[in-house]
């Protein structure tokens, strides 16, 4: 029987609250895994197994898990007694058709009362190893790595490990409501609070009626991808123009973007209210447009009472980049469309607004008016990961 073994690592320094940890983390592999002939998801010692019923499905099996958050890395393994010669005929099986010139043998111990130590079985099988193989010992940059790892009822030997993103299970750190833009920024922000465990729904604000559905199609493609990462997610489609109109109507030009973004942030808390999320994420960084300087930054989250994260207030535009490349939402976000945010901008915005200026720019509007209407007029959407008929 083929088995995938999954390793984990900021879960195991929880002490105490461990299994709380752990169990969540079964939960999100049996969801990511839901279409994939899976027989059982075991809890082991330091370690979760997942029993396939055939051969065929492990690596794309494997391909899912590595997106899991809370895995460490996982491999294909082969199990077997907690026997000498069984260890070696199982590592004899597992290095079988396998070239190699340089190798090593590391070996763990989660069951201390093995009668041999992590150094004896190294020594042993390389041993082993050695008899049998045209090969030679390199502990520093070996061609090949066995690995054993000795659990109380039974052992399990791999060559490979692939790594996983690591962090926590989506779903022990409560749910947030993220400002989810057609730009590159908003869609890493969330992707990195989903590895810090937390639920992530959405909400974009698009310029209907005056412009196209553009933007709204790049946010749906954009949450159907981060929903691979989480499993489920809802998406608030909020229409802004109108709004974003009546403050042009209303205020003084070089304070119009910081007052659409503390309308959002309005609209968007109204939602969390829905939700139940107990925070708001965005994708601003330090001073990388005008609206993100220290003053501005402190101007837009005093408009709301929930907290306002920002995951990505110390990257560079680089950073982020890569890192949208790395989930795969950099192409979408790319995809020219009409962002809200370009409408109705002004020229010369303001860099460093005080509460003084937002406050005579605000009493011009009925925001609670605003902030209803907004929400009032809102779709909502469904995604779930994988899809499953």
């Amino acid at each position: 029987m083929t088995v995938l073994l999954v390793h984990y690592h900021e879960i195991a320094l929880k002490a105490r609250n461990r299994p709380f940890f752990v169990n969540q983390l079964v939960r999100n592999l049996k969801r990511a895994t839901a279409d994939f002939p899976v027989r059982r998801i075991q809890k082991l010692p330091g370690r979760v197994l997942l029993e396939l019923a055939g051969e065929n499905a492990a690596q794309e099996v494997a391909e899912r898990v590595r997106r899991v958050f809370g895995v460490a890395n996982c491999c294909s393994a082969l199990r077997c007694d907690l026997d000498l010669e069984a260890l070696k005929n199982t590592a004899a099986k597992a290095l079988a058709g396998r070239p190699f010139q340089t190798f090593r043998v590391t070996a763990r111990r989660a069951y201390k009362t093995f009668p041999l130590t992590s150094p004896q079985l190294n020594e042993i099988l390389g041993t082993f190893v050695l008899e049998r193989f045209p090969a030679r010992v390199d502990l520093k940059n070996p061609e090949l790595t066995l690995f054993v790892d000795i659990l109380p009822k039974e052992a399990f030997i791999y060559l490979e490990k692939v790594r996983g993103p690591g962090g926590l299970p989506v779903g022990v750190a409560g749910r947030v409501i993220a400002l989810l833009s057609g730009g590159i920024d908003s869609p890493v922000a969330a992707y990195r609070m989903m590895r810090r465990g937390c639920q992530v729904s959405f909400v974009h604000f698009h310029g209907a009626p005056f412009l196209d559905r553009r933007t709204q199609e790049k946010a749906r493609e954009i949450v159907k991808l981060l929903t691979r990462y989480q499993y489920t997610s809802r998406l608030y489609l909020v229409p802004f123009g109108e709004a974003q109109q009546e403050v042009v109507v209303n205020t003084p030009a070089p304070y119009r973007v910081l007052l659409y973004r503390r309308l959002m942030a309005r609209i968007a808390e109204h939602l969390a209210s829905l939700e139940g999320a107990k925070a708001l994420v965005t994708g601003e960084s330090l001073g990388q447009v005008a609206s993100q300087t220290l003053e501005n930054l402190t101007v837009i989250e005093e408009a709301v009472k929930l907290p306002l994260l920002r995951p990505l207030i110390g990257m560079d535009k680089e950073e982020i980049t890569e890192q949208a490349k790395e989930i795969g939402t950099y192409e979408i976000s790319i995809q020219p469309d009409q962002d809200c945010c370009t409408l109705f901008v002004p020229r010369h915005p303001a860099t460093r607004a005080t509460m003084d200026d937002i406050g005579r720019a605000e009493m011009t509007l009925d925001l609670d008016r605003l902030v209803k209407a907004g929400a009032e007029r809102t779709d909502l959407e469904a995604f779930t990961s994988p899809e499953i008929a």
